[in-house]
């Protein structure tokens, strides 16, 4: 009885479902296609352990820039844009960001990712990481296009300039006009993305706004209650030396013949220290210099000539000459024992890199005696990873398939549930903190 019912019950189930599919187009040729009945009844069938399932697709994140006098951003750039014009900036008539030979250029993460919001084919462009929405209440961020590091490299030549008091007026300017968002005060701008990628951008009241996402290059000069990986994003400085993109020998390992290269400034304690131990190396490159246009063409040579490129801590974690050596494709060697870098959550450096604690490094002769030890095979893989990841650090407009600002994007994006499990219990805690 129980075999006859169980039978009864499947005829029926499938009648109906041949019915169904017979009226909605599923089943038969012409108008209403052909039938493929082992896809329509998968729904039956319980998917295999080791067959991987299909990745659902993402939408971009949907971000609202706020459209702020040209006086906090690209009015810094040309004097053609008036400090308070508000004209919506587009593709015709974005500033090209000028090739400066220093920080401004470094630092410039703030345009990228604006500039990312403006191009017109974000929303048809499967590559983009993030869409500009005109609809704050369909936005998942909301990003602040404050060129703070810019100001800070502009307004003022040094940190007691009188200059600075312009980069100190913006700053309580961009913080009135959030303040009086109504955005800003729904979720007290966790919900917000604020550049201040130089060490020194936003420095006036930047514990102002230490809610919010930050992008910076590292935490350096941040206290832990202000900026920290749990909210924020390190975002790469942009190099400043040409990528090598005909770095294809087929022997690169006896093509670099200096096996360690340095060339910048040798201020603090740890760099001065290493001038001296790697003095006599007759295949160790140490010298000072500045990024200036002759300066670029020497550490350009240099680190395409090397196997591997020394990256010290200086006065901050992390410097542009770490990103200099990736697109050279010189294997960095990392001695900075608080550094952190961008894009770890998806990139395992140690694939491409060689780290030394500073304690290590400045044993003598130790840190040399390590980077021989390193066999050609091993190094060869290494250079081989640098080429195949370089692209993530490329800064560029239109913006590409995982290039640095869809990878900022990105890191941004997966900051988003962290901010919103904040906003929501902050809404019904009575007693915050109870922990």
């Amino acid at each position: 009885m129980i075999g006859k019912a169980v039978t009864s019950l499947v005829i029926f189930l499938v009648t109906i479902f041949i019915t169904y599919s017979i009226t909605t187009g599923g089943l038969g040729s012409g108008r209403f296609g052909t039938v493929d009945l082992k896809s329509q009844l998968s729904f039956f069938s319980i998917p295999k352990n080791d067959t991987p399932l299909p990745c659902r697709s993402r939408s971009p994140l949907r971000v609202f820039m706020y459209d702020l006098p040209k006086r906090f951003n690209v009015g810094m750039m040309s004097s053609k844009f008036a400090g308070d014009d508000i004209s919506p900036l587009n593709a015709n008539n974005l500033p090209t960001l000028p090739q400066y030979a220093g920080l401004h250029q470094q630092h410039s993460v703030e345009y990228w990712m604006m500039t990312s919001l403006l191009y017109e084919n974000a929303t048809v462009d499967e590559s983009s990481e993030a869409v500009r929405v005109s609809n704050p209440d369909a936005a998942d961020v909301f990003f602040v296009p404050f060129f703070s590091s810019m100001s800070f490299n502009t307004h003022g030549k040094n940190m007691t300039d009188p200059d600075t008091e312009f980069d100190r007026q913006l700053q309580v300017d961009i913080l009135k006009i959030l303040r009086e968002s109504s955005y800003w005060q729904r979720t007290s701008g966790r919900d917000h993305v604020i550049p201040m990628h130089h060490p020194n951008a936003f420095r006036f009241l930047r514990e102002e706004v230490n809610a919010s996402i930050l992008i910076v290059a590292d935490f350096g000069r941040y206290s832990k209650s202000m900026a920290n990986l749990h909210k924020d994003v390190v975002a790469p400085y942009m190099h400043v030396v040409k990528s090598f993109m005909d770095d294809d020998s087929p022997n690169p390992y006896k093509l670099r013949t200096t096996l360690l290269f340095f060339r910048g400034r040798t201020e603090g304690k740890v760099r001065a220290k290493l001038e001296k131990i790697l003095k006599g190396y007759s295949d160790v490159h140490f010298e000072a210099g500045y990024a200036t246009g002759e300066g670029i063409n020497a550490s350009t040579q240099g680190m395409r000539t090397s196997r591997f490129c020394l990256h010290p801590a200086g006065d901050t974690p992390s410097s542009n000459r770490l990103f200099d050596a990736i697109v050279s494709h010189c294997v960095p060697v990392i001695v900075s024992d608080h550094i952190e870098l961008p894009f770890e959550s998806e990139l395992d450096y140690s694939k491409f890199s060689v780290f030394f604690s500073v304690k290590e490094a400045l044993v003598p002769g130790y840190m040399v005696e390590e980077l021989r030890k390193i066999p050609e095979e091993r190094w060869v893989e290494m250079w081989g990873r640098l080429k195949e990841i370089a692209h993530h650090y490329e800064y560029e407009y239109p913006p590409k398939k995982d290039d640095a600002v869809n990878m900022v994007w990105k890191e941004v994006r997966s900051k988003v549930p962290a901010e919103r499990l904040a906003v929501n219990r902050n809404r019904r805690l009575k007693v915050h903190d109870w922990w």
